[in-house]
């Protein structure tokens, strides 16, 4: 079964888990990269323009992947939660790539809470099956080699059962 993470992060969170799950199940992984990113990590201003961002729907240019996600069978798709929602280069990864009848797992990092994160990135994949969908808090700073492992297990569950 071909495996793909995909992954979209501003200060290395999601990255973290991204690439945790690859190593777990021999996975490609396809970052998505804004071709301007008017985000700036670690910075108080990042939660007024990524909020802004989400609240008015933006879908900002990525630069060209260098892997098709319609070649793959199963994907994890990851975002970090901005405004209690998917980030917008998320957003645009869902309404560029038309996957179908693909099965999907879906993380999220969050601060706080991921509220209806991981519902409002199904409610994006109809025609696919949502096989799992987990969340993490701060992983970088919560805990790191905790959540590397939970990561790690929760992949692993999720191919050896399709």
């Amino acid at each position: 079964m071909k495996t793909l993470v995909v992954y979209y992060t501003l200060e290395g969170n999601t990255r973290f888990i991204a690439q945790k799950i690859a190593e777990a199940t021999g996975a490609d992984v396809l970052e998505l990269r804004p071709k301007k990113e008017t985000v700036k990590p670690h910075s108080l201003s990042k939660y007024f323009w990524g909020g802004k961002q989400v609240m008015m729907k933006e879908k900002p240019e990525l630069l060209p992947f260098d892997l098709n996600p319609e070649d793959y069978d199963l994907l994890f798709i990851g975002s970090p939660v901005w405004a209690w929602n998917f980030t917008p280069p998320l957003g645009t990864f869902f309404s560029q790539v038309k996957l179908t009848g693909k099965k999907i797992a879906l993380f999220c990092s969050c601060g706080v809470a991921n509220n209806k994160t991981l519902e409002n990135m199904e409610a994006e994949l109809p025609g696919n099956k949502i096989v799992g969908k987990i969340d993490f808090k701060e992983p970088l700073k919560n805990n790191p080699e905790e959540c590397a492992e939970k990561a790690k297990r929760w992949a692993i569950e999720i191919s050896s059962a399709l």
